[in-house]
């Protein structure tokens, strides 16, 4: 068996393990504080194994292959480390409920597809403008799926469901602030890397990238007006949520948009 399917399979075990401890840890009300280290050291032992799947899917034959299902499970992998960097530091160990399925299926669709997408060659420019794109693009995820979790928290509180929220969430302020945090850290990395697109990529008719930049500018100004009006006019509760998942679809519109039509129509 490849080395790529025994990491990839090892990752998907030790994530159900992540899993299945983060969810006693929220049962029991310790989650809420802080992730415990019995969840957090499977799930970088995972992390580790979905890394080499997920490199080792990528580069091969002395080229780098970036179709969907391959640029997928190495975005998920930059979430899972982010989403267990954050969880160590704060509460906020609900986020790897919601990552961590995200980031099975990614592998397990990984090692199942095939892709067609054509083999690269990568220049020091190139290279640069696609680890700056799959780090914002793993924050925005991180941030989307944050966005849902506020949504989720704000829905309990209306509805007076106030016992539950204080023993599964962290305060509504931290949730809010962490939301942003993950906004003003993934919009950094975007406008470097649709900066270092127009400086390095000579044409923009190739495989879609036209497409791609038309999209990620049309986010950028939805995240930039979003993070103006959190600081000039005070945004919160569900404009923030509802600017947040506008501005991460028009991502995905742009990003798999375009890869799902050449890859899979063309």
């Amino acid at each position: 068996m490849p080395i790529t399917s025994i990491s990839g399979i090892a990752a998907v075990a030790l994530y159900l393990l992540t899993l299945g401890l983060q969810s006693q840890s929220l049962k029991s009300g310790a989650g809420r504080l802080r992730t415990q280290s019995r969840v957090l050291v499977p799930g970088l032992i995972g992390l580790l194994a979905h890394a080499l799947s997920a490199w080792t899917l990528i580069y091969r034959d002395s080229a780098y292959h970036f179709g969907i299902t391959e640029v997928s499970t190495l975005i998920f992998a930059s979430i899972v480390f982010l989403t267990l960097l954050s969880s160590a530091r704060r509460p906020s160990g609900n986020l790897i409920l919601g990552v961590f399925p995200l980031a099975i299926l990614s592998i397990v669709l990984s090692l199942l597809v095939n892709s067609t997408y054509p083999a690269q060659q990568l220049d020091a420019g190139i290279a640069a403008h696609v680890i700056l794109s799959i780090v914002a693009y793993s924050l925005f995820t991180l941030a989307a799926l944050q966005a849902c979790l506020l949504a989720f928290q704000n829905y309990q509180l209306k509805h007076h469901h106030v016992a539950f929220v204080m023993k599964k969430f962290p305060p509504l302020q931290d949730m809010e602030r962490l939301l942003f945090e993950l906004l003003w850290a993934a919009q950094l990395l975007l406008s470097l890397a649709i900066v270092a697109g127009f400086v390095f990529v000579s044409d923009f008719g190739a495989q879609g990238l036209a497409h791609k930049m038309f999209f990620s500018l049309l986010a950028w100004l939805v995240f930039a007006t979003l993070l103006w009006g959190r600081h000039q006019l005070g945004w919160r509760g569900l404009t923030a949520i509802r600017g947040t998942l506008s501005g991460f679809l028009l991502l995905l519109l742009g990003f798999y948009g375009s890869k799902f039509v050449l890859e899979f129509l063309l």
